[in-house]
């Protein structure tokens, strides 16, 4: 009868937790949203430049209006676990070939996660730096990842960390990091991932659409990244270069509203409903394209090609682009 007992209080106790545990209002949240639910979630911020972490911010002034702008990195929220991005990607075998800037293993990404402190308990907020598509492309990707190994109870702050010391938030550069967490996997969500036959496909029947997160001297063939070995884009492939993506304000980068993302996506050739697989050099800047499509325009039928046009050269499939001199 104990037992039975002590297993009824176990239950009914998680069960409590659960409705009293907060729900995320999207895949975006404000400054002013998490400063008022900051001990209801586990934020986590996700850099490449790990040292910039407990590195004091430098700020100057604004000679006409007195106000503080940040002008060099630093600090971070208080509470907050690092996330260092050059661990979020890896590099595997792939048809006998090594490529690199992969999704992990899920036994490899469980222990990356429960590295930086995350537990399975409460959300989980994804910080950018925000002052760059780039660095806030790296909470992209790594929501992404989430997603794949089927967290749903994760978001993003809009403006970043920039956004957050811009708007004269309180923060901290001790060393704020955790234990090692319990969270792990629900899922695997390979229906979020394409294939370079997938991508093969799609170039020669243009369904899925192809979506090229590059910037235009890439996508055109004018210049190229080191990761990929020729120049151009696939075949077939409309460009929304990542500059669209954010509108720079108060020194950081905010998303835009959804008619904003329809309007750009159509201007470029895009429809906001048919199925899409996004892509760049290294499945990086995708994130933000997939992002954008999937959670923020509501198109579930959008896939990234991780590895993309690295694995894609790697495999010593084409591009196209205007002629070189």
């Amino acid at each position: 009868m104990k037992k039975i007992q002590w297993m009824l209080a176990v239950v009914l106790s998680s069960l409590i937790g659960l409705v009293h545990a907060i729900d995320l209002p999207g895949p975006v949240v404000t400054a002013d949203w998490l400063s008022k639910n900051q001990s209801e979630v586990q934020i986590v911020e996700v850099r490449t430049d790990a040292a910039s972490y407990l590195k004091t911010p430098e700020f100057d002034v604004d000679k006409k209006t007195g106000k503080k702008f940040l002008v060099e990195m630093g600090g971070h929220i208080n509470n907050s676990s690092l996330l260092d991005f050059k661990k979020v990607r890896v590099e595997r075998v792939v048809d006998g070939k090594k490529v690199k800037f992969l999704i992990p293993e899920k036994a490899d990404f469980e222990k990356l996660i429960q590295s930086a402190g995350v537990n399975a308990d409460k959300p989980i907020i994804l910080v950018p730096v925000g002052q760059d598509m780039s660095d806030v492309d790296e909470a992209l990707r790594t929501y992404w990842e989430f997603k794949v190994y089927g967290e749903d109870r994760v978001a993003v702050l809009d403006g970043g960390i920039a956004g957050w010391l811009n708007e004269g938030r309180e923060f901290t550069t001790t060393n704020s990091q955790k234990a090692d967490g319990n969270w792990v996997a629900k899922a695997y969500r390979k229906e979020l991932i394409a294939s370079s036959d997938e991508v093969a496909a799609a170039s020669k029947t243009g369904k899925p659409q192809l979506l090229d997160a590059r910037q235009p001297a890439q996508y055109w063939g004018v210049a190229k990244s080191p990761s990929v070995l020729t120049y151009g884009h696939i075949a077939g492939a409309k460009e929304l270069a990542p500059e669209l993506l954010a509108k720079p304000s108060n020194g950081a980068l905010y998303f835009w509203s959804k008619n904003t993302y329809e309007a750009l996506m159509a201007g470029n050739g895009l429809s906001n409903k048919a199925p899409t697989i996004t892509y760049c050099n290294t499945g990086h800047l995708a994130a933000g394209g997939w992002f954008v499509m999937s959670e923020l325009v509501g198109n579930k039928s959008t896939k990234l090609y991780d590895g993309s046009l690295h694995l894609w050269t790697l495999e010593g499939r084409p591009l196209v682009g205007v002629p070189l001199n």
